[in-house]
C-alpha cells in the first residue's frame, strides 16, 4: 500500500473533502455515534428515493429470503448521499451485477453517512443477528481519519468488526481509504497501511483505494463538487468487483 500512496496522494485531498462534508452535514449524528438498525436499503437522508431500490427490505419482505447475504457496512459513499435514487448507488448496483451473473445472493446495505469505525463497531452485532451474513464488505474510516482519531483506536474498533463477522461465520473485505497529506506524513501513511495490516493478519480479502478513479475526476462528483454522483457509482462498483468475486464460493460462479 506504501508504495502506491506517491501516485494517489493528490486524490487524497479530494477524498478528505469527500468526508469533511459529510462530517460538516452529519456531525450530531457522528457525535453519538448512535446505534441504528441495519436494513436492507438504508436511504442517506438528504437523498430521495423516486423509484423502489434494488436491494431488499427485509423487514417487508414476508417470505424467508435463504439467499446467502453480504452485509455492506459504511459511511455515506455506500449509503449514497445526495443520489435521488438510492437504486443508482454502488450497493444498488452490486445486486444487479450479481443477478445479471447468475450469482445467487442477496445485498443487504448497512451504511450510515456519517458513520465512523466506532459506529459501525456498535451496530454490527445487531446487524450480524438479524441478517446472518455470508460476507461482510467494511467500508469505513475515512471520517476517523479526518478527526484525526488515533490509529490504534480505529484498528481496534476494525478489529471488533472483524471478529465479530468472523465469528458469525461470515468472511470479511475490506475497502480501503486515504486521508489528506496535511494531517502529516507518519499520520497519513499509518491510516493507509492499517488496512494492509489489518488484511495481513486476519487474511482478508483487500480493495487498496475505494475511490481510484472517481476522485480526481470531476465529472463524477456531485454539484457540490465533494460527493461521488450517479456516474461515479459504476466506477465504485467496478473498484470493488474483482475483489468481491474472489471471495464468493467458487460453487456459485
Amino acid at each position: 500500500m506504501a508504495r502506491k500512496m506517491s501516485q494517489t496522494l493528490i486524490g487524497v485531498i479530494v477524498i478528505g473533502l469527500i468526508a469533511a462534508g459529510v462530517l460538516y452535514q452529519f456531525a450530531d449524528d457522528d457525535a453519538t455515534d448512535a446505534v441504528q438498525p441495519a436494513s436492507a436499503t438504508t436511504a442517506p437522508e438528504a437523498a430521495t428515493p423516486t423509484n423502489a431500490p434494488v436491494t431488499e427490505d427485509v423487514r417487508s419482505t414476508p417470505a424467508i429470503d435463504k439467499r446467502p447475504t453480504i452485509l455492506v457496512v459504511g459511511d455515506s459513499l455506500s449509503a449514497g448521499y445526495g443520489l435521488a435514487d438510492t437504486s443508482d448507488g454502488w450497493v444498488a448496483l452490486l445486486q444487479q451485477k450479481l443477478d445479471d451473473n447468475d450469482l445467487v445472493y442477496r445485498v443487504v446495505n448497512a451504511s450510515i453517512s456519517g458513520d465512523t469505525s466506532n459506529g459501525g463497531a456498535a451496530r454490527l452485532p445487531a446487524a450480524l443477528a438479524t441478517h446472518q451474513p455470508d460476507l461482510v464488505v467494511i467500508e469505513l474510516g475515512g471520517n476517523d481519519g479526518l478527526r484525526g482519531f488515533p490509529i490504534e483506536t480505529m484498528r481496534s474498533n476494525f478489529e471488533r468488526m472483524i471478529t465479530a463477522s468472523q465469528a458469525a461465520g461470515a468472511d470479511v473485505m475490506l475497502l480501503g481509504m486515504m486521508i489528506p497529506p496535511n494531517y502529516g506524513e507518519r499520520y497519513t501513511t499509518a491510516f493507509v497501511e492499517q488496512y494492509e495490516a489489518l488484511a495481513d493478519d486476519y487474511d482478508l480479502a483487500l480493495v487498496p483505494f475505494f475511490l481510484d478513479g472517481v476522485a480526481l475526476d470531476d465529472s463524477l462528483m456531485q454539484s457540490d463538487g465533494i460527493h461521488p454522483n450517479a456516474e461515479a457509482q459504476p466506477v465504485m462498483l467496478e473498484n470493488v468487483w474483482p475483489t468481491l468475486v474472489n471471495v464468493l464460493s467458487p460453487a456459485d460462479y
